[in-house]
């Protein structure tokens, strides 16, 4: 079989053996795709059963280096739970009550690019794209640091995805001078932030916390041939988004463990909390907390 050989369907499989046996494998977690998504009032069971049936394996689990994957979910009571009110996340700051989390293996976030671009504009001219939705923070990031109450002991950020952590709180930090970073062209600002993080700020946190990891990522740009409704990622060069991995729900915590992040930060003297959101994991097969979303 030659190097263009196409069997009889139109694929060449050749080329997967191919592609397979060389480049990065490790079992390592590299960098993520984290997307926050509102479907449309009334629109909320249909996007759920398409995004679980269907975009969740057809446009993220079986696509190559895309090796975990798991779903959120902020029900009212959860989406008044965020702050601050002002966020330049979400606007409001109760936007986006689906989220999903996926591992990338390190090395591959290009190849995974290429993948992704070419599946999701098949699957816009096969009518598989869900369009009653709106993204309200969806990107692509590198993963820079983790941060682990025990020590690592227990499961490690490989496995956060799989293990059945009870919730999730997603924070977004910024740099204080977001201005003097960008016309600097700079990345020290967020270095510090990062360092004052990872060395003081979430070890004391994570200290007697119901959270047993946070992941800390640095957001990439899209590529320029991106789908139009996904727009350009923000905060590149100056941001950092944590994910709390945490072994109680959220609920029950969130008054002792979670209100104060912001000020925390801001204490720190080198970010600025600019999104702070609970979640629960959803259940596989099931629309459960489809009705309590407004």
């Amino acid at each position: 079989m030659t190097d263009d050989a196409v069997q009889a369907d139109g694929t060449r499989s050749h080329l997967y053996a191919e592609l397979a046996a060389v480049g990065p494998y490790g079992a390592d977690l590299g960098h993520a795709l984290i997307t926050m998504v509102e479907p449309h009032p009334g629109h909320e069971h249909g996007y759920n059963r398409w995004y679980e049936d269907d975009h969740y394996i057809a446009g993220a689990m079986a696509m190559p280096w895309m090796y975990a994957g798991r779903r959120w979910v902020a029900t009212r009571e959860l989406q008044l739970l965020r702050y601050p009110e002002r966020s330049a996340v979400a606007q409001p700051v109760t936007a986006g009550c689906y989220l999903s989390t996926y591992w990338i293996t390190a090395g591959r976030y290009a190849d995974h690019m290429r993948w992704t671009v070419g599946i999701n504009k098949r699957l816009n001219r096969d009518h598989r794209v869900f369009q009653d939705r709106t993204h309200v923070f969806t990107a692509f990031q590198d993963h820079v640091t983790t941060v682990y109450r025990d020590g690592g002991r227990g499961p490690r950020d490989v496995h956060a995805l799989d293990h059945p952590y009870a919730g999730l709180v997603v924070e977004v930090v910024d740099v204080v001078d977001v201005v003097d970073v960008v016309e600097a062209g700079s990345p020290d600002g967020r270095a510090d932030l990062l360092a004052w993080l990872r060395d003081d700020h979430l070890p004391k946190r994570l200290a007697g916390s119901p959270a047993a990891l946070v992941t800390v990522f640095a957001p990439t740009p899209l590529p320029l041939d991106r789908m139009t409704y996904v727009k350009q990622v923000e905060g590149v060069g100056t941001r950092l988004t944590l994910l709390w991995f945490l072994q109680r729900d959220p609920r029950e915590v969130w008054r002792e463990h979670f209100t104060d992040l912001d000020t925390a930060v801001a204490a720190g003297g080198l970010g600025r909390v600019e999104f702070v959101a609970p979640f629960l994991p959803t259940v596989p097969g099931t629309d459960r907390y489809v009705d309590e979303l407004r």
